[in-house]
């Protein structure tokens, strides 16, 4: 019998509407020092990787009369030419362009008779460069073995390793006979599918988001102390309105350097100086928007973090953080969200990747996904906004030997959120992908151009400007 979805990827199907696609997203900018990149090498590189990922070669067979959950299976017809698409911006190519081809294409829900994802290769960018953009339904994404297509294609070095051998062959579909007996198989062995099908049958999309928030509480303590910072609702703010089916996207990059520099000067760690900056960033704009800020002015956070131990393994930490917007002093910004974090770690509110691996499809090259679904299904009054950091390579990634520059993931937003904020440390870079609906946020780059500012801020406080040597410090794309 083909693998059945388990109940958390059902779940993200059912919470699928149109103004909120469950899919994740990826940026990659690369340069081309050889003369170019095609289209055909890129099918050629995805075809042949695609053996390392056998399940974005299948798609969802629901049962008939939902009498259990859908099962994957064979895409007899599977067609790559479908999925790996060619696109481009009109010259110049600038980085605007490009910000809102994505956001264009993020806005599109994928269809759901084929395998869930997508890849573009979008040409013309200025510099001789070209991105590959993709999008991977969180469904797919199902368990510490999963790997985002986009991750697939990326080499360590310059030569691409041989291509693996793939003798794929797609399976027989299930007939619908087959797929009763399964589900009359599984109710007998589960009986509490029978009940769990009756409810997803009328759609209860608030008894599915129940389930969810049940089933990880069962998972893990951890995270049920985790949620005790959520006790109250949320602060209001206009972060938190109903939105619509579009999107805007939004890119900024900084260095890396500074974040360890202010992490050097006042403690804690890079993703404490990350979220101040964030902090920084949403107060000037509050400020922009005539909001009214005051000292006890907040923003909540759904902080998913991926750390690495001194073993090389890895873990989650999963905070729910107020970001101290109404704080004036960067400085004070800081020991703020560093004490908050620490009083989490302290007091156990991590959630541990062994326990993740089991409730929200983790694995390290998808965390971004990870801190989506746990978004998508919690409730909006618990937290304003998402942000997820993932740790990257600090070393050059490329893909068929052209050196990727930028990579920015893009988080999908929930329900009655207006922004999702997802960040990458690259190769000495630290990259952010905004991704907001497109009327609430009209004003998003503005917010763009405020984190580099808040971050300029805070390395202020480690040595007078006039006292330190110029670099670059990155800003809004």
């Amino acid at each position: 019998m083909p693998d059945r979805l388990n109940a958390l990827d059902l779940s993200f199907l059912y919470l699928e509407e149109p103004t909120t696609p469950m899919h994740v997203g990826s940026v990659g900018v690369f340069e081309t020092p050889d003369g170019g990149f095609g289209f055909d090498a890129l099918l050629t590189l995805v075809r042949e990787r695609l053996a390392y990922v056998p399940r974005y070669r299948q798609r969802i067979r629901w049962v008939p009369g939902n009498l259990a959950s859908p099962v994957w299976v064979d895409d007899e017809d599977f067609d790559i030419t479908y999925h790996v698409r060619r696109s481009a911006v009109p010259r110049p190519g600038t980085p605007d362009q490009l910000r809102e081809l994505v956001a264009r294409l993020m806005s599109r829900p994928l269809d759901r008779e084929r395998p869930l994802w997508e890849m573009y290769l979008v040409e013309g960018l200025e510099g001789n460069r070209f991105a590959l953009v993709s999008k991977t339904h969180q469904a797919v994404i199902d368990g510490i073995s999963a790997v985002d297509i986009g991750q697939v294609v990326l080499d360590p070095s310059p030569k691409p390793p041989e291509a693996p051998a793939d003798n794929w062959v797609p399976a027989p579909e299930p007939t619908s006979l087959e797929l009763l007996a399964g589900a009359v198989a599984s109710a007998v062995s589960r009986p509490s599918y029978l009940v769990d099908a009756a409810r997803r049958t009328v759609a209860d999309l608030p008894l599915a988001g129940g389930r969810l928030v049940r089933a990880v509480g069962t998972a893990t303590g951890s995270l049920v102390t985790a949620l005790s910072t959520a006790a109250w609702p949320a602060p209001g703010s206009p972060l938190n309105v109903p939105i619509g089916a579009q999107r805007r996207f939004a890119t900024v990059v900084t260095s890396l350097e500074d974040y360890r520099e202010v992490r050097a000067r006042h403690g804690g760690d890079v993703n404490d100086v990350v979220l101040a900056t964030i902090a920084g960033a949403l107060r000037a704009w509050l400020f922009t928007r005539g909001a009214r800020v005051t000292a006890t002015t907040s923003v909540r956070a759904l902080v998913p973090v991926s750390v690495l131990t001194g073993e090389g393994e890895s873990r989650v930490a999963e905070y729910i953080v107020d970001l101290p917007v109404g704080e004036g002093s960067p400085a004070m910004r800081l020991h703020q969200v560093s004490y908050a974090m620490k009083a989490h770690q302290e007091t156990g509110r991590a959630v541990r990747a062994r326990a993740l691996a089991g409730m929200a499809g983790f694995a390290p090259p998808t965390l971004h996904a990870m801190g989506a679904r746990v978004a998508s299904s919690l409730s909006r009054r618990i937290f304003n906004l998402v942000v997820t950091n993932v740790p990257g390579p600090q070393s050059p990634l490329y893909v068929a030997g052209n050196p990727m520059v930028e990579t920015y993931p893009v988080v999908p937003l929930a329900k009655g959120q207006a922004l999702a904020i997802g960040l990458t440390s690259y190769n000495g870079t630290v990259c952010f992908g905004l991704n907001a609906d497109r009327d609430a946020m009209s004003d998003l780059d503005v917010l763009a151009q405020c984190v580099p500012d808040a971050l300029a801020e805070l390395v202020d406080t480690v040595e007078p400007a006039p006292m330190r040597p110029e670099r670059r410090r990155g800003g809004a794309h």
